[in-house]
């Protein structure tokens, strides 16, 4: 048997194994340590540096499909913690361990639902990064999973933790800027081109088999690992999902809203001729049933200077509120600051409230659910722009209604084996 044909049958069993199974230990009470995986040491190394300070937590295992940051993530372990974690490449190994509590899922977009369900089938909690989901399929799918498993799954957009954000937020919907109307928000950078990636064989310290796990095989090719996937349908959603979510996240959460009624999204690869397949320029506009819009202008490799966007801003009968770096600053209507207030930022926060609601101590700050709402605007906007029109979408359900090109973009193919089960 090749060694391609034993991993897919590894999957299969494995796949069917995890659906079948429910660990739960004895971290879902208060006191005891609660013992964690990251999986991704890219992003991922962030998590282990968020996670490896707060009391009573142990992190068990590290897992990446490249050696070079395994032993990454070893170095950045030393002396943090009484022993050092384990290291694995197979994700499908890690979940079998029983004395294992939780998963932090920093892995690229396509891996997040497929592994987040394994995880969940497995009895196991989980923190996974944004998007959390590649298409709209899998943002219903983990949610799903979550609920079948009694799971608590935590997306991985902080900002709902930042104390200074919080206190904006619940200052709008007190009425700081009377009826809030509409909100915006950007994102701004100056990314340079990708260029044109050729095939070549798959470096040494790298499993690029387990690398494409739930996705159909492609050809590897040298401008793809660890970042560039963002930039290609196959693997990623572009800017939107990468970095939209987190701004788009902010402004539903303030508006109160869940499902719109009417996408578009326009702009295109306007800054290099190169492989990227997602746009660099894009001003995606979401319609909330008449009552409230919001938008997301981004522009991937102008950073603007000149214009200097807050992330996200929210326009009312009676003025306007910024929300800026950790925190907010509210402006009356002719422009005069009236209030503003700060915060701690960065992950841990995040992660602890993810940790302490495991305990049953916290709420989770970014259920998986209220996370996917979010989510799925970003999906829905990048199949406005693929389809190159408006999408109508049920204000109840969030389905989209009569486009049957649309509708083809719902759901991915999976390699063999791979497809999540709930």
């Amino acid at each position: 048997m090749n060694r391609r044909n034993f991993l897919s049958q590894t999957a299969t069993t494995a796949l069917a194994f995890y659906g079948a199974i429910r660990t739960v230990r004895a971290a879902d009470s208060p006191n005891s340590t609660i013992r964690v995986a990251v999986m991704g040491l890219g992003r991922g190394l962030d998590h282990v540096n968020g996670v490896s300070g707060i009391q009573n937590v142990e992190v068990a295992t590290l897992c990446d499909i490249d050696d070079k940051r395994l032993e990454g993530g070893l170095k950045r372990m030393e002396g943090k913690q009484a022993r050092p974690p384990q290291t694995s490449k197979d994700i499908r190994q890690v979940l079998e361990m029983k004395d294992l509590d939780a998963i932090f899922i920093a892995a690229p977009n396509f891996w997040h639902a497929p592994a987040a369900i394994m995880a969940c089938n497995a009895g196991k909690h989980v923190y996974v990064e944004k998007p959390g989901s590649h298409n709209m399929w899998e943002a219903e799918a983990i949610v799903r999973a979550a609920r079948k498993n009694d799971r608590k799954v935590q997306l991985g957009n902080q900002r709902r933790s930042f104390p200074g954000i919080i206190e904006g937020i619940q200052k709008l919907k007190d009425g700081a800027i009377g009826t809030v109307r509409f909100g915006r928000s950007w994102y701004d950078n100056a990314r340079g081109s990708i260029g044109r990636g050729k095939e070549a064989s798959v470096p040494a310290n790298l499993d690029y088999n387990l690398w494409q796990g739930p996705a159909p095989e492609r050809p590897f090719v040298d401008n793809l690992v660890h970042y560039n996937w963002h930039w290609r349908w196959h693997w990623g959603g572009g800017e939107l999902a990468n970095n939209g979510i987190h701004s788009l996240d902010i402004v539903r959460w303030g508006l109160g809203v869940k499902h719109p009624t009417r996408v578009s999204c326009n702009g295109g690869r306007y800054h290099f001729d190169d492989d990227q397949e997602t746009p660099d320029t894009t001003l995606a506009q979401f319609d909330f049933g008449g009552k409230v819009g919001a938008s997301w202008d981004a522009s991937s490799c102008h950073p603007r200077p000149a214009e200097k966007h807050p992330i996200a801003s929210f326009y009312g009968d009676e003025g306007t509120m910024l929300i800026v770096g950790n925190g907010y600053q509210i402006l009356d209507s002719k422009g005069k600051e009236i209030g503003k207030g700060t915060g701690e930022g960065g992950d841990r926060a995040h992660m602890n409230n993810f940790l302490e609601a495991i305990r049953g101590n916290a709420k989770l700050n970014s259920e998986i659910e209220e996370g996917q709402l979010s989510t799925r605007l970003c999906h829905l906007g990048n199949i406005a722009y693929r389809v190159g029109r408006d999408l109508k979408i049920d204000g109840e359900s969030g389905a989209i209604l009569g486009d049957d090109e649309a509708m083809k973009l719902w759901k991915r193919e999976y390699r063999r084996g791979w497809e999540p089960k709930i």
